[in-house]
């Protein structure tokens, strides 16, 4: 058989490639199984590979990665094509691509109509809560929907980041157990990130004191202030594109996938942007820029400059907050 495994879900298509391999005997696996790199794959490496004879077993896997991403147009692309129509019976040749791919490639028209194609996409929406209540189940326990649903703005959609937050939430509820929003919360959730949300918003709100002890609890989360202040510019980076998108009636969720952005935390940034005008983010952007220059000429130190930040953004003038 030869198949075409593709599309951004890793855990699903590694997971179908576990079940091809578990085809073989367990205890000579290894010694049956061929993983080739497409950026540098020939022809022969191919047929060496896939005509090898099976050792103590009745077939061989042989995995190719990105070999249609990286296939050049022409002969080459025609010789790998060709091939598969005489590849032997003792082999399960398997093209796997990490990404998306061009479906008028030659080898997916030719795997379309003689081989097996599956793509593997990122799941959303209800599909994906109901797959995360399954793979909970997997686990010996169970997941409330509104918990299942606060992964998800948390975490992502990223089947495999997803896997390993549901573990560590099962191992926390113990056999049999139920996750709850506040587990998730509890586990889940970037304390950094949280409390970078929360001094976000009391500069928003200019509310001096606050913003301090939130600069404050950055630094006691154990990041240094010359830290806390990229993650402060990176911050403020994000709220200028969420700006700029939210003014073309982007949804917040949609904002996320172009950004790149867990879910919830492009709703936060959503909601913090509101408080500033697109002045104001570009003036504290460059305000940032002259602070960290100051740092790495040994002209202020770094927490200084943390605080000094805090006090101009909070008593700037007060004209522009009337506006909004």
């Amino acid at each position: 058989m030869i198949y075409l495994f593709y599309g951004a879900n890793e855990l699903a298509r590694s997971e179908a490639l576990a079940e091809l391999r578990s085809h073989l005997p367990a205890d000579v696996a290894d010694l049956n199984v061929s993983v080739l790199d497409g950026r540098k794959l020939t022809i022969e490496q191919l047929v060496a590979a896939c005509e090898a004879h099976p050792f103590l077993a009745d077939r061989r896997l042989v995995i190719v990665y990105n070999a249609l991403k990286h296939s050049k147009a022409g002969k080459a692309r025609e010789e790998l094509r060709d091939y598969c129509a005489r590849v032997p019976p003792t082999c399960d040749l398997v093209f796997v691509e990490q990404e998306d791919i061009d479906r008028r490639h030659l080898l997916f028209t030719y795997l379309s109509k003689h081989g097996v194609v599956r793509e593997f996409p990122l799941l959303s929406g209800s599909e994906l809560l109901h797959w995360i209540g399954q793979r909970a189940r997997l686990l010996s326990v169970t997941i409330e929907p509104a918990a299942a649903q606060r992964l998800v703005d948390l975490a992502g959609n990223d089947s495999r980041t997803l896997v390993n937050e549901l573990a560590k939430l099962a191992s926390y509820v113990g056999r049999g157990g139920k996750i709850d929003q506040a587990a998730v919360d509890r586990l889940v959730t970037d304390q950094q990130e949280q409390n970078l949300f929360a001094f976000i918003d009391d500069l928003s709100g200019k509310r001096l004191g606050a913003a301090l002890r939130g600069a404050r609890a950055l630094i006691e989360d154990g990041e240094a202030p010359h830290y806390v202040l990229f993650m402060l510019a990176r911050q403020i980076r994000i709220l200028l594109h969420v700006k700029q998108l939210l003014g073309q009636r982007r949804r917040a969720d949609d904002i996320a996938g172009e950004l790149g952005l867990k879910p919830f935390v492009a709703r936060k940034a959503a909601e913090q942007v509101r408080h500033f005008t697109v002045a104001e983010l570009v003036t504290a952007h460059d305000r940032l820029l002259e602070l960290d220059y100051a740092i790495k000429t040994g002209k202020m130190q770094a927490e200084t400059a943390l605080e000094l930040f805090v006090v101009e953004i909070c008593q700037s003038s007060s004209t522009t907050a009337q506006r909004r």
